[in-house]
């Protein structure tokens, strides 16, 4: 008999092992169990538990984190909320749509598909992420550039303290001054303030039929005239930029040939509304323009929705591709226009110190938001490549603040990332955070040594 019954737990090795960690592989997965409640009364009676018997909990989703924000490496207890994926409500009226924390989020996609409607936030790893983990990590995706980020679609939140409270945040209002918004405190939290268990999240219209141009530039120079001009003259949905490794990577994983002949340093997978294909005499005539000018060196348009999945593909493959290389990834932001700039003067920095990594770049130029990889060699160690990556993180950092941007643009702080957060933050803002910490979970209960 369990200590957590009747609340359904595991503690076989490979459950530990399965359920203990993130992406990332960087920590030992080594939890006391893993249990799996199924309503919001039995977090709160696994917080009444924990708080009796001096438990740590680490709440968790799809696990498809990258800065070990699901690890648990300490005897904590693993809260998954795989088994709470009830959808409680669809209203399309608001429209908006209630569903526990544990719904995929490529689910609520597909409920809101059937329902006419459209949830916009999407990311490659979008059908085996849990809802409650893409609020607590306020996901962003490819379509920031037009959609933003998982917070703004949060309508409502239902959250367990460290307390055992069960708060109701702003319950699916949309107009609601009442004082503090305690629900946005939750967002991007990573689970060290509470456990959010239901959510109500705000759904819009389906877009228009959409077009992907698949596009080669000239030089790193020409990246933000592209964007401007393609901005002002299209109605952008998505501008996702790689280099060239990562295409080598790809094709390599895929076996899949590239569409493009020629080889460009940096590319672009640009998406843009063009109902029955009336932009794409349009977007034609700026490519044009763009190439006249030295900017582009080489494109293609889908002209079907399967051409655009497949050009799209190039884009959102990459993550997979290049994991067996287990890449030391530094997911940094920059205002948009000092992208160019900001990636010359890091790409000189990682060659200058590291001249034997080998660097793959991918991210979000709509956003500013840069996701560098660091790829491990084959005669490296795990642990000698985390060291290292350690060691080159400071410079990073360091580089980033002279830009004033942020050390974690989407994937958060967790484990990997606790250490440098004041490249970002200040002191005053870093003790600010540790006193709502203590506000809401005095006892240090939820997702020990995260963050801080």
């Amino acid at each position: 008999m369990s200590r957590f019954d009747p609340i359904e737990s595991l503690t076989d090795d490979e459950s530990l092992a399965h359920y203990g960690r993130d992406w990332t592989r960087f920590w030992p997965a080594r939890p006391e169990a893993v249990v799996f409640p199924r309503s919001t009364e039995e977090v709160v009676d696994l917080v009444r538990l924990a708080r009796r018997d001096g438990l740590k909990l680490v709440p968790s989703g799809g696990r498809t984190g990258l800065s070990g924000g699901a690890v648990a490496s300490s005897g904590e207890v693993v809260v998954s909320l795989e088994k709470m994926r009830e959808l409680v409500e669809l209203d399309t009226t608001e429209p908006g749509l209630r569903a526990q924390a544990g719904l995929p989020v490529g689910e609520l996609q597909r409920r809101a598909t059937e329902a006419g409607l459209y949830y916009p936030v999407d990311w490659a790893a979008a059908a085996s992420s849990q809802l409650g983990g893409s609020i607590a990590t306020n996901a962003g995706g490819i379509r920031v550039l037009r959609y933003g980020m998982t917070r703004d679609w949060v309508q409502g939140l239902t959250v367990v303290t460290g307390t055992g409270e069960v708060l109701e945040l702003n319950r699916g209002l949309v107009k609601n001054n009442t004082g503090l918004d305690l629900r946005h405190l939750m967002i991007g939290s990573e689970g060290v303030l509470g456990i959010i268990t239901e959510a109500t999240m705000a759904l819009t219209r389906p877009p228009p039929e959409q077009s992907v141009l698949l596009i080669g530039f000239a030089g790193l120079s020409s990246i933000m005239p592209v964007f401007t001009e393609l901005r002002a003259g299209l109605t952008l949905s998505a501008f996702e930029f790689f280099d060239r490794r990562s295409i080598e990577y790809v094709a390599g994983a895929t076996g899949e040939d590239f569409p493009l002949d020629g080889e460009c340093p940096y590319y672009a997978v640009v998406e843009f509304d063009d109902p029955g294909q009336a932009s794409q005499e349009r977007a034609l005539e700026l490519f044009e323009r763009l190439a006249e000018a030295g900017h582009l060196a080489d494109g293609t348009i889908s002209q079907s929705l399967t051409q655009a999945k497949e050009l799209w593909r190039w884009r959102e493959a990459i993550s997979e591709s290049i994991s067996p290389m287990t890449p030391y990834k530094n997911d940094l932001s920059v205002r948009v226009s000092r992208v160019p700039e900001f990636l010359d003067a890091l790409d000189r920095l990682v060659s200058e110190h590291y001249p034997e990594f080998e660097v793959v770049w991918f991210g979000h130029i709509g956003d500013g938001n840069l996701h560098m990889n660091v790829l491990r060699p084959e005669d490296w160690s795990i642990g000698n490549f985390h060291a290292a990556g350690r060691e080159l993180s400071p410079r990073v950092f360091e580089l980033v603040r002279q830009f004033e941007g942020s050390v974690s643009a989407e994937h958060g702080v967790g484990l990997l990332k606790r250490e440098d957060l004041h490249y970002t933050r200040s002191k005053a803002e870093i003790e600010l955070m540790r006193q709502i910490k203590a506000a809401f979970d005095p006892e240090g209960i939820f997702n020990p040594g995260k963050v801080f």
